[in-house]
């Protein structure tokens, strides 16, 4: 007699495994613990054999009956269910093992040991938010070009074009890695060449250096509605003019609040040399107020969602572009710009800039004496650094500032 949905529900465990029959030589095992399996008895070559068809609650019975009536096909042409259910088996682990996120990460921890922290960290989470959620499950040999392009294209779509070619050339390293391990036939990223608009380049990064507009972008910073994390970033970064990477990558064990100090590990700087950041008074103001909310993490500006990690490498280009300021007009990286051009008009020296830029000396050994000497013109330094946080205060209050050479 065939089985009911109810009848199985409210089947209970014995001391004893018990079989509740449906017909077709299916049946349902309870075992003492309660588990209970779906399984079918079949003769085939003469041999007797049972196939595990699935578990319940997770496969129901008419799910359970369909598949049986499946087996029963197989074994009427004379092929053997169980076989059939372990090359399956077999064929989905292989191409698990040959998905794009599986070989991207292999790839990854084979090279990422010879790349700086913050170049793996960033190539890494390209692939995981704007690749695997797309491509990531699907055998590397079966992506073509165009299911390539549909995941470059939300990337494009969101304003980053430069990220998106970025990506892209992420993409055909992955590929060839695939190729040369014998898990795919070719790189289809070559065809997809021209396929992306270039991306516009000047000599040099977008900012502004007119104190009258800095003061207007000042006021917008000082007004910007967004999260209170991004907010503390943007405004530390007219103030401190590192590069973009290096402030949203801010550590708390960097800091020494006490002493005004950041000191930024080589691992994490473009040039491989300790740099030294003086903190003027109102960017310590600023770290200490936002301390209270990341302050027991390890990143001073923490990701939205995961806090373990920093926040986005876009989220002060987005914050721009949400107050109306276009990026052939002002870019995180111009803050840098910003800085050291009106600095330089006010008649502070350029060894003082350079250091604080923390640019490559060209002189090779003027830079080998250089790498131990991450602290020099620090007293010149602190000063034009406090200085140079009053003369923002004076042009975000809107007065009639103009720097003179001193």
């Amino acid at each position: 007699m065939a089985l009911t949905a109810l009848e199985v529900s409210k089947s209970k465990a014995t001391d004893k495994p018990q079989r509740l029959a449906d017909g077709g030589n299916m049946y349902l095992l309870v075992q003492p613990n309660g588990a209970k399996y779906w399984r079918m008895d079949y003769r085939l070559a003469g041999k007797r054999k049972t196939l595990a068809i699935g578990v319940y609650p997770a496969m129901s019975l008419a799910e359970a009956r369909d598949r049986r009536e499946q087996a029963r096909k197989l074994i009427a042409n004379g092929v053997d269910p169980v076989a059939v259910k372990q090359a399956q088996k077999v064929a989905f682990v292989a191409q698990s093992e040959n998905s794009f996120e599986i070989i991207a990460r292999e790839w990854f921890a084979k090279h990422s040991p010879n790349w700086k922290e913050n170049h793996s960290s960033k190539i890494l989470a390209r692939l995981e938010n704007d690749m695997f959620p797309w491509v990531g499950t699907r055998p590397i040999g079966e992506i073509n070009a165009p299911a390539l392009l549909t995941a470059i294209r939300r990337i494009e779509a969101r304003g980053a074009l430069e990220t998106a070619h970025r990506v892209l050339a992420i993409c055909g390293q992955v590929f060839r890695y695939a190729v040369a391990t014998g898990r795919a036939e070719r790189d289809p990223t070559g065809d997809l060449r021209g396929a992306l608009p270039p991306v516009k380049r000047g000599n040099h990064f977008a900012a502004i250096t007119e104190p009258k507009k800095v003061g207007e972008l000042l006021r917008d910073i000082d007004g910007y509605q967004g999260s209170f994390v991004v907010q503390c970033a943007f405004k530390l970064s007219p103030m401190l003019f590192v590069r973009p990477g290096e402030l949203r990558k801010m550590e708390w064990v960097e800091l020494d609040l006490d002493k005004a100090e950041w000191i930024i590990p080589p691992e994490k700087m473009k040039m491989g040399v300790t740099h030294i950041v003086p903190l003027p008074t109102q960017a310590v103001a600023i770290l200490r107020e936002i301390q209270l909310l990341t302050g027991h993490g390890k990143y001073v500006f923490q990701g939205e969602r995961d806090h373990d990690r920093p926040m986005s490498d876009n989220a002060i280009r987005s914050a721009l572009r949400r107050m109306g300021w276009a990026n052939d007009e002002m870019t995180p990286h111009g803050f840098r710009a910003m800085a050291s051009t009106i600095l330089d008009n006010m008649g502070y020296k350029q060894e003082w800039l350079e250091r604080q830029l923390a640019h490559e000396e060209p002189n090779k050994i003027k830079a080998a004496y250089k790498r131990e000497a991450w602290r020099m013109y620090l007293p010149e330094r602190t000063a034009m650094m406090q200085a140079w946080a009053d003369y923002l205060d004076k042009l975000k209050q809107g007065a009639e500032v103009i720097p003179l050479r001193a």
